[in-house]
């Protein structure tokens, strides 16, 4: 009771009830058991007899898992279970709409548009997967330092190990991770059914939840299973079937995305992001002469920006980096004196400034654009559902971990149902899924909240708001302690 007790304090009481009752539940369940070795009570067995009865009839397949979303989350999330041995017995299938992806060891020719910062955890992630040494033997750029700055002042910040050698992220493009994770994953047993779209869900009421989640593919099949993760996006009919709100907003902005040409070799081991009066622009490092961009700004301007000639684009992204905006007087006296201050604290203490790399090209076909947007689903759990990825959560790309909080949710859920599965216990029950639910939305609201609030600060050229974050910028930057607390943050 302490557990739920625990819960009550966190979760709505209409939840707290569906826990309550589902332990009792079980409790019932346990004392029905036989005693055969392996602790298989009465009511557990109804999936397999069900089973049984549907490959008769061979309308409607059950399977234990269904994982709905054949992205990098989703086929993380697939490779996460079918490799592990909890999950060895278990009848597992990825639904993905799209086709298969091409994938060759060989990486192709020309850089994708498409890139992802991958944190030391994501790389952990893949390591355990036995699909980090796949993506290196593609492509991959280690990033060194990360640099930000703000164009209205003076003030930087910069993370870095303390040693220029260490990586702090790792730069790949989209489709070799998604390529690396689908080879990976024809490796496990793990079902995979592409071009396969679900047409109408149908969860279990909390009244009795012990039923199954019913699917019809829109090729006509029929599947039932004890567990649907939703790994179908920020627009997932998972969430939207099962009557989840999502709450959140577009930012009336769009991020530009291409990848750039630099005017001459350089070590690019830098990921450079300046926050300007119109968004905020990212170079991100490929190779010693490419880096890819990321720049949010206004829609109409970004209209302009991916169909203007190239030169004129160029020249916009030069300028984005190496502009010097005005500064307000109040703002310029009170860095200064800022800066005064932390000399004294700290004599030994440099401001290790360095000058991003100039733009000469951009490859062909590169440019794009895509819409930007705040969202977060009111829950992430039900009876038989748990959402995972862009289905739970979607933030602004500033800070480079949208995908990163995904492949976390993939590390979390396969512990709590690995838990789930060694005590006996109901992987699609509360009891089980509301410890994923916990222990994400206390690691991803916080991080959320700072990069919306990060944004909007950074949004404005007002002397009062820029002083402010003049300020507290520096400050952040001199204060290890602080700064470190952030990178522990933005890595895990």
């Amino acid at each position: 009771m302490q557990f739920l007790k625990v819960f009550s304090r966190t979760l709505p009481q209409c939840r707290f009830r569906v826990l309550l009752t589902e332990n009792v539940k079980i409790h019932h369940r346990f004392l029905s058991c036989q005693s055969t070795g392996r602790f298989q009570c009465m009511k557990e067995v109804e999936p397999d007899q069900k089973e049984k009865q549907n490959q008769e009839d061979n309308q409607t397949k059950f399977y234990d898992i269904v994982i709905a979303g054949g992205g990098m989350v989703g086929t993380a999330m697939a490779c996460a279970l079918g490799h592990n041995l909890m999950f060895e017995h278990q009848k597992m299938l990825l639904l993905e709409s799209g086709s298969k992806p091409s994938f060759c060891n060989e990486p192709p020719g020309a850089y994708s548009n498409r890139v992802s910062a991958l944190n030391p955890q994501t790389v952990e992630l893949m390591k355990k997967l036995d699909v980090w040494n796949r993506i290196e033997d593609t492509r991959t750029k280690s990033v060194c330092r990360m640099q930000v700055w703000d164009a209205c002042s003076d003030a930087l910040i910069t993370f870095d190990q303390g040693d220029l050698t260490i990586s702090v992220a790792h730069i790949v493009e989209n489709d070799i991770t998604l390529g690396a994770l689908t080879n990976r994953l024809d490796e496990s047993n793990v079902e995979v059914q592409y071009s396969s779209r679900t047409k109408h869900i149908e969860f279990p009421t909390q009244e009795d939840a012990s039923q199954l989640v019913k699917i019809q593919l829109d090729n006509g099949k029929f599947i039932e299973t004890r567990l649907l993760i939703g790994a179908d996006g920020n627009r997932s009919k998972n969430r939207e079937s099962a009557g989840i709100k999502n709450v959140g907003w577009d930012y009336d902005q769009s991020g530009i995305v291409a990848t750039l040409m630099l005017s001459e070799p350089v070590e690019n081991t830098v990921a450079w992001q300046r926050f300007l009066p119109s968004g905020p622009i990212a170079m991100l490092p490929l190779t010693d002469t490419l880096s890819s961009l990321v720049w949010s700004i206004d829609h109409d301007k970004a209209k302009a920006l991916v169909s203007m000639p190239e030169e004129e684009f160029v020249d916009a992204v030069n300028t984005a980096f190496w502009k010097d905006y005005e500064s307000h007087d109040v703002v310029h006296t009170a860095s200064n004196m800022v800066d005064n201050l932390l000399r004294l604290v700290n004599p030994d203490g440099s401001d290790f400034r360095q000058l991003p790399p100039s733009i000469i090209g951009v490859t062909e076909g590169s440019r794009a654009r895509f819409p930007l947007g705040l969202g977060h689903a009111s829950y992430y759990v039900k009876p038989r559902l748990a959402l995972i990825g862009d289905a739970a959560h979607r933030i602004h790309p500033l800070a480079g971990q949208g995908v990163n909080l995904g492949f976390g949710d993939v590390i979390s859920l396969t512990s709590k149902l690995a838990e789930a599965l060694s005590v006996g216990g109901d992987i699609g029950s509360l009891l089980h899924l509301c410890k994923y639910e916990t222990e994400r939305q206390r690691h991803i609201v916080p991080i959320m909240a700072t990069i919306d609030a990060l944004k909007r600060l950074y949004s404005t050229d007002r002397p009062e708001i820029v002083l402010l974050r003049t300020v507290g910028l520096k400050l952040t930057n001199a204060l290890q302690p602080l700064k470190n607390q952030f990178m522990i943050g933005a890595s895990s």
